[in-house]
């Protein structure tokens, strides 16, 4: 519908050159909002687990740790990370939004281990380059001279190579662990309101949508229904 209307406009304004043709300007098409894709928590496990590089490893556990979208977890400086505070600040989101996000005391282990492996003053997902690869230094040398994190690309290239040596679904996608995040949390009873601000969602409504997806919350909502149908039938 909308490429239809876009066509006739065209024809008409453009090819006929009817300016004041206005037919369908008011006419709002309601786009298809399909259900975001959501692993189990076996299904992360599986495909987190076959990850062998560290480098990847580190970011894809992190990115489903937290949440994050995979260009914000390539921005993460290590002064970004507060220890004490068992939080992660996460800086430069979408729409230019700041946001707050706590870490587990072993996720906060895991970053530090990774980050010993290179030592970068700045980034805690440095771009190894391409001087490691024609054996002018190794990677982790590279690593801890890299001025540029790592690029977005390898991050999706390293989650399709361990989705399909895990066996799932192609759907998934390195965002899709961002979903998982969100609606385990639900799962495990934390508040959809705190989700949403650990999500950066501007809206609550734009969260809700997790509700349908958790399998802990259809089973409670069925055992409310058998409760419910049980008072009728008697």
């Amino acid at each position: 519908m909308t490429v239809a209307r876009a066509s006739l406009r065209c024809f008409f304004q453009d090819c006929l050159t009817h300016a004041d043709w206005t037919v369908f300007h008011e006419l709002a098409i309601r786009r298809v909002e399909p259900l975001p894709v959501v692993l189990t928590r076996d299904e992360v496990a599986r495909v987190l687990g076959v990850v062998r590089e560290p480098r990847f490893r580190a970011c894809l556990r992190l990115i489903y740790h937290c949440g994050l979208r995979v260009g914000e977890v390539v921005r993460i400086e290590v002064s970004h990370i507060d220890g004490p505070a068992q939080r992660l600040h996460v800086r430069f989101a979408k729409g230019g939004k700041d946001r707050y996000v706590p870490l587990a005391p072993g996720m906060l282990t895991e970053l530090r281990q990774w980050w010993k492996l290179h030592q970068n003053p700045r980034f805690l997902f440095p771009s190894p380059g391409r001087a490691w690869k024609d054996r002018s230094c190794t990677l982790a040398e590279s690593m801890r001279r890299a001025t540029e994190p790592m690029s977005v690309s390898s991050i999706q290239m390293a989650f399709r190579m361990a989705r399909a040596a895990a066996g799932l679904k192609p759907t998934a996608t390195v965002h899709t662990l961002r979903h998982s995040y969100a609606t385990h949390l639900l799962e495990e009873g934390v508040s959809i309101r705190l989700i949403s601000q650990y999500l950066g969602h501007e809206s609550l409504e734009t969260t809700v949508i997790y509700t349908h997806l958790t399998a802990v919350s259809e089973a409670q909502t069925r055992i409310a229904l058998a409760t419910l149908h049980r008072a009728v039938s008697t």
